[in-house]
């Protein structure tokens, strides 16, 4: 077999593990698929980390998690890791802390995807739904261009779409966490007359 008919390589979780630029990519199908998150995107992503972060601490409420998070819990697929660009999960399903050595085993309470302008419609509906297939409970896609936050919630077929003039909220995941949803994005610039 000539190396052009090779069939491609599938890596595994532990593979992810191991190479020195893994940081860069989730794993699908046993397919490496590369993260590129523009600096408005990430800096969005930073904003609601921090924000998640603060209150869920202040109230004791569990562990917010960056971007670069892996997580392994896709029952039917052991090699799939997702990185959502923040997340959260609530104290009784990580009660030893979020210390854990290699891909977290447990699927977040909460994921967010902030788009970015490569971002296809389709995979970030597909990834939205293998979320909440897997077990997430929320889930958040902030869209910058538009200013607006699509909520996803587990168990429930309607779709909640945020303008910039609404309230985010952290239902049962994040009891009492409220944010307005232009406080995510960076402020917008006044042209200025000439």
């Amino acid at each position: 077999m000539s190396l052009a008919e090779a069939p491609p390589r599938r890596y595994t979780a532990a593979d992810l593990l191991t190479m020195p630029d893994g940081d860069r990519y989730e794993l699908v199908d046993g397919e490496l698929v590369e993260i590129e998150m523009s600096n408005e995107s990430s800096w969005i992503a930073g904003e609601i980390h921090a924000l998640i972060r603060n209150f869920a601490k202040e109230h004791n409420l569990g562990w917010a998690f960056p971007d670069n998070t892996s997580y392994q819990y896709y029952p039917w697929d052991e090699d799939r890791i997702r990185k959502p660009d923040a997340s959260f999960i609530t104290r009784q399903r990580l009660p030893g802390g979020p210390l854990v050595s290699g891909h977290c085993p447990v699927a977040p309470d909460l994921a967010i995807e902030v788009i970015s302008p490569h971002d296809l419609y389709q995979d970030v509906e597909e990834k939205v739904l293998e979320y909440l297939r897997a077990g997430v409970r929320l889930v958040w896609v902030v869209a910058p261009s538009t200013r607006t936050v699509m909520v996803h919630r587990a168990g429930d077929a309607s779709l909640l779409h945020l303008f910039d003039t609404g309230e985010l909220t952290g239902d049962e995941v994040l009891p009492g966490f409220r944010c307005r949803v232009a406080d995510l994005f960076p402020p917008r610039i006044a042209a200025s007359s000439r």
